[in-house]
C-alpha cells in the first residue's frame, strides 16, 4: 500500500521535528521543509498528498506557499498552522483553498484528524476527476433502449423517440448517465455534485448547486415520460433513478 506523502513547512526546527515524528508514527510519508522557499522548490518537483504549513515564516510567508501550491500542484491539499490567528488572515486562507486552518499548539489529535479528513477529501476529488474522464470519453459508448421506444446515447447525449430529439449539455448528460449506470442507487446532493461538476460543496450548498441542474434535465426529458418519471428526489438526501 503507497504511504501518503506529507510536507511540513515550519522554521522552528522543533516543531517541524515533533509534528514530523507524529505523522511518522501514524504511517504517513513524511518530507519537510525549513522555508517557503524550500517547499516551493520541493512541490515544484515531488508528489505531495497534503502540505501543513506554517504561516509566519522569514522570507516567503504560508499564504505566500500556498499561493504556489495552488498555481503547480491543485491536488495537495493543504493545513495552514499559526500562533497569531485574525479573521483578516483567516479570511485570505480560505480565499486561497485550503483544507483546514489550525492555531498553534495545535494538539496532536486535531492535526491527526484534519490530516486524515483532508486526505480523504483529495481521494474523493482526485476519484470524481476520474469518473469524470471516463464521463467525457468519447471512446466510452452508451445506449439504453425503453419499451416504449425511447432511446438515450449518452455518448453523443441524446434522448429521442420517434420525430423527437432533444440535446443534453454535457453536466445534463454526466447527470444522466451517473443515474441511468446506477439504478436504484440514492445518490446525495454532495455526491452528485462532486461527479457531475468535479468539485466538493458543503451539505447545505450541494442542493442549490444541484437542484437548477435537475430541473433543466427534467424539463428537457419531459417528452420522454419513460425517463423523467423515473428520476425521483429523495427527500433530505438526493436523488435517486428507479429502474424498470
Amino acid at each position: 500500500m503507497i504511504k501518503p506523502i506529507v510536507l511540513v513547512v515550519d522554521d522552528e526546527p522543533v516543531a517541524r521535528q515533533s509534528l514530523s515524528d507524529i505523522l511518522r508514527l501514524e504511517g504517513y510519508s513524511v518530507s519537510s521543509a525549513s522555508n517557503g522557499q524550500a517547499a516551493v522548490e520541493f512541490i515544484r518537483t515531488h508528489l505531495v498528498d497534503l502540505a501543513i504549513v506554517d504561516l509566519r515564516m522569514p522570507g516567503m510567508d504560508g499564504l505566500e506557499v500556498i499561493q504556489v501550491i495552488n498555481q503547480v500542484s491543485p491536488e495537495t491539499e493543504v493545513i495552514l498552522l499559526t500562533a497569531h490567528g485574525s479573521i483578516e488572515t483567516a479570511v485570505q486562507a480560505l480565499r486561497l483553498r485550503i483544507h483546514d486552518y489550525l492555531l498553534k499548539p495545535a494538539q496532536p489529535a486535531q492535526i491527526l484528524a484534519s490530516v486524515k479528513k483532508g486526505l480523504s477529501r483529495r481521494s474523493a476529488r482526485v476519484k470524481a476527476r476520474g469518473d469524470l474522464d471516463e464521463l467525457n470519453s468519447e471512446a466510452v459508448v452508451r445506449e439504453y433502449t425503453f419499451k416504449d421506444g425511447t432511446l438515450v446515447d449518452l455518448s453523443r447525449r441524446v434522448a429521442r423517440r420517434k420525430n423527437r430529439e432533444v440535446h443534453l449539455t454535457p453536466a445534463e448528460g454526466r447527470l444522466l448517465r451517473v443515474l441511468l449506470e446506477n439504478p436504484g442507487r440514492v445518490y446525495s446532493h454532495r455526491e452528485l455534485v462532486l461527479l457531475v461538476q468535479g468539485y466538493e460543496t458543503s451539505q447545505q450548498e450541494a442542493p442549490e448547486v444541484l437542484r437548477p441542474l435537475v430541473s433543466r434535465l427534467r424539463h428537457k426529458l419531459a417528452v420522454f415520460p419513460v425517463l423523467v418519471s423515473r428520476i425521483s428526489s429523495v427527500r433530505g438526501t438526493g436523488y435517486i433513478y428507479e429502474d424498470e
